[in-house]
């Protein structure tokens, strides 16, 4: 049970509790104590738990280096909010997959951020818009053993360059294995992205980055994914990929339902003496370290949306990407993931599968009522 707490209910906060059973949802509004103890929500909101697509690494962990360490970052990224994610495998050797899949099977340790399912940026990107991928490992679609790429397998998303060669079955045949295909480190233009929709591109990955900028007579993938009504686009809110003035613009452009938050953090995200931004020698970005609920709050700072706008985007719209009907909202028969957060948005602790973190502990009461439901 989370009591007295502010709930973020449809698309406003309104004063709520939430009964938890068997690690879902049970009932939301003014519930009665079934004689289990409570946390006293008191003073904060309480939202969904925040779903991150797009996490390279973080916390001294890099999954493209390190996938034996998921683990270790799935603990640590419920201090972000973060209660699901995607573990996500940017160009690397060929079985760094079968290892980052094998990781990402197993049990997830109690309170750690779930898994729910790989995102595998790469290898099939232009080289003209690489970013800080290693171009000597990019590869054509034919090039590639895509058997592992199914949403059974472990896989969930897949970003990759439909203006290649042969790219357009391989988002067809993606879209049969139940993965969600995005357009990213990409050089199409409109006409390329319309063939692409048609054969299931439904997302562009973080938008304005590693691809061409928009120009009024040459709108490329920005202009693209604004114009068509139907296209989530994700969004690095860090102010560093993306300036604040453009978050504001290109947010109000898709609207909040067309945003999709991702942090895109690398291993430095969350350690002490991390910078603003990763950068190769070069000058390259190469990843992020905000994390996602500054990335919320950054919306907020950046377009004056109301709170429970940016805090609603952050699980939704993945959720929605996802197909993930049982996430993002809080509704009966919801998994109980959850975000415990002040009024100005910094994660005071986190609720997965119904189990309260650690950081909640001086908030649990011992119920009044007699047992029973």
């Amino acid at each position: 049970m989370i009591r007295g707490g502010r709930a973020l209910v449809g698309s406003s906060w309104r004063q709520a509790d939430l009964s938890v059973w068997d690690g879902r949802l049970d009932a939301v509004g003014d519930v009665r104590g079934d004689g289990r103890p409570s946390v006293d929500a008191g003073g904060l909101l309480v939202a969904p738990g925040y779903l991150d697509l797009q996490v390279n690494g973080g916390f001294g962990v890099d999954l493209a280096r390190q996938p034996d360490r998921l683990g270790e970052l799935a603990a640590r990224l419920p201090d972000a909010g973060v209660t699901g994610w995607c573990p996500t495998l940017v160009t690397s050797p060929p079985d760094r997959l079968a290892e980052l899949l094998a990781a990402a099977a197993r049990p997830a340790a109690p309170g750690s951020a779930r898994s729910l399912g790989l995102h595998l940026e790469g290898p099939v990107l232009n080289p003209v818009r690489k970013g800080a991928h290693d171009e000597r490992l990019l590869r054509r679609p034919d090039e590639v053993d895509t058997t592992p790429w199914t949403k059974a397998g472990g896989v969930s998303l897949v970003t990759l360059a439909p203006e290649l060669p042969g790219a357009l079955d391989l988002v067809r045949a993606l879209r049969a294995a139940g993965v969600v295909v995005s357009a990213g480190h990409t050089d199409a233009g409109p006409a390329e992205l319309d063939a692409a929709w048609a054969a299931g591109v439904r997302l562009v990955t973080h938008l304005c980055n590693a691809m061409p900028p928009f120009h009024h007579r040459a709108p490329g993938p920005v202009g693209w994914a604004l114009a068509h009504a139907q296209v989530t686009a994700g969004l690095i809110a860090d102010g560093w990929h993306v300036d604040p003035l453009a978050v504001a613009a290109l947010s109000r452009a898709l609207g909040l339902g067309r945003t999709l938050l991702v942090s895109d953090i690398v291993a430095p995200a969350g350690t002490d003496g991390a910078g603003e931004v990763v950068r190769r020698p070069d000058g390259v970005l190469a990843g992020g370290t905000t994390l996602l609920d500054a990335c919320v709050r950054n919306l907020v700072a950046f377009t004056g949306c109301p709170t429970a706008a940016a805090v609603r985007c952050a699980p939704a719209v993945p959720a929605g990407v996802l197909g993930l009907r049982d996430r993002g909202r809080l509704d009966p028969g919801c998994v109980a993931d959850l975000v415990l957060l002040t009024d100005d948005l910094h994660v005071v602790g986190t609720v997965v599968d119904g189990v309260p973190s650690a950081s909640l502990t001086s908030r649990l009461t011992r119920p009044t009522s007699s047992p029973g439901r």
